[in-house]
């Protein structure tokens, strides 16, 4: 069982910081940097890939806190409207942020005249060890307790139960998908590969561990994020298969 760690804010002298907010800037900037490497290493232009880091970073802010208010809580902002754009509210779903993101990159490629599954590709590199230090958060600030549990990951609570503690489980996911983009990387791969790889990794993670969740609004017995989650596995599917059609077309 994991002990049970708790942090909702820290200080660097005299200042306050968020622990989540704090880990997930740190998080973003960590894929960013991972993601410029991997287009230097690919024939890209890392600079871009910084430029494009903040147009994404406010897409996914916005993308993720409107997924939160229309799909999980949209009862409450109908009655509280001013709410939906405080930032220092609670809500926001990482599903919504990724949407977001993809639309802004589609945009920023449209417009330099870009390889969109190339770039893509390459910030998908970097999205899991991102995910995996943001998520780092959610486990801090415990915003995501589970069912009760005697998995070695369950986290024991003060209350003395041991419960699944859905941070915790989607950090480990992420690095776990950055590890197996390291094995899968031993051969060349065609563009959307790893995009498609990422998605529908993801969907698949968030489609079985949401079931675990205690707190989150249903539809239907499902999360927002899991019938999202659903057709986002036959995209993922849909770009893997398109890429061995590109990496064969290539060769020929």
């Amino acid at each position: 069982m994991i002990p049970y760690f708790s942090s909702t804010t820290f200080n660097i002298g005299p200042i306050t910081l968020q622990t989540w907010g704090t880990l997930v800037a740190f998080g973003f900037l960590l894929g960013t940097y991972i993601a410029a490497r991997r287009a230097k290493q690919k024939g890209l232009d890392p600079n871009l890939i910084w430029d494009l880091a903040f147009w994404l970073f406010v897409g996914a802010f916005i993308g993720a806190r409107l997924f939160h208010v229309f799909f999980y809580e949209p009862g409450y902002y109908l009655q509280h409207p001013l709410a939906a754009f405080d930032p220092r509210q609670p809500g926001y779903a990482i599903e919504g942020g990724l949407l977001a993101s993809v639309l802004v990159l589609w945009v920023f490629v449209r417009k330099y005249k870009l390889d969109f599954l190339a770039y893509a590709d390459t910030l998908a590199w970097g999205l899991p060890w991102g995910c995996g230090v943001g998520r780092i958060g959610c486990f801090l600030i415990h915003d995501h307790p589970g069912t009760l549990s005697h998995f070695i990951l369950a986290v024991r609570y003060p209350d003395g139960t041991t419960r699944n503690d859905l941070g915790l489980d989607l950090s480990v996911v992420g690095f776990m998908i950055g590890l197996t983009f390291l094995a899968l990387d031993r051969k060349p791969r065609g563009k959307g590969f790893y995009l498609g790889m990422f998605i529908l990794l993801d969907s698949i993670s968030r489609l079985w561990l949401d079931f675990y969740r205690i707190v989150d609004v249903r539809y239907a017995g499902l999360t927002p994020t899991q019938w999202l989650s659903v057709p986002l596995i036959g995209v993922g599917i849909w770009l893997i298969m398109g890429s061995y059609h590109r990496k064969r077309a290539h060769r020929a």
